[in-house]
């Protein structure tokens, strides 16, 4: 159990290719994906699918966000949002669902079980053989996308995650030492 999960890496979103999972598998993964820590059991999340032509019809919109904001910009950088969505086979939006008019749980804590969904995706794309990377990216954050995908006033996205066949084996970066970062809390 614990190489599994020490075995976790993410895959650069360029070096996922085909194929990607059916919808089974899929289907399989958020199941996953959605026994997260949920306080209040109120389900702040839900999922949005990126897939085939959408891919490009999105990093179409995108590039073209990019240079109606920016006339000049480089060639390189619209080309990049052009094809931001365009090399994994699937792409998950995970939203993150607020409700201003529920005070009993904050906010935070529904953005971290929404950025616990993610996670769980990661790992469960990996355990189903996939390789997989959690990229946010001025998308993410941009209100004019986050009309262009659909999402209400109150969603925000936690994170796109890019899933697919990994092309290369995900190199290991170095991990800081949990030790160095555990302290024992005592009282004065």
């Amino acid at each position: 159990m614990w190489l599994q999960l020490d075995g976790r890496r993410s895959v650069p979103a360029r070096q996922l290719g085909e194929p990607g999972p059916d919808d089974a598998t899929l289907a399989r993964m958020l199941r996953s994906a959605v026994r997260v820590p949920d306080h209040g059991k109120r389900v702040p999340f839900r999922f949005l699918r990126i897939a085939g032509e959408a891919r490009a019809a999105l990093g179409g919109a995108l590039a073209a966000l990019t240079l109606r904001r920016d006339p000049d910009a480089a060639a390189a950088a619209v080309d990049k949002d052009r094809q931001r969505f365009g090399h994994a086979p699937l792409v998950i939006a995970v939203v993150a669902v607020f409700d201003p008019a529920d005070a009993a749980i904050p906010e935070q804590e529904r953005l971290l079980t929404a950025g616990c969904v993610c996670f769980a995706l990661l790992q469960a794309a990996q355990a189903a053989g996939f390789g997989a990377t959690w990229l946010t990216g001025w998308p993410a954050y941009d209100d004019e996308v986050r009309a262009l995908l659909g999402l209400g006033a109150q969603e925000r996205i936690a994170g796109f995650i890019h899933i697919g066949t990994p092309r290369m084996a995900a190199p290991e970066r170095e991990r800081p030492d949990p030790q160095a970062l555990l302290s024992d809390w005592r009282p004065a």
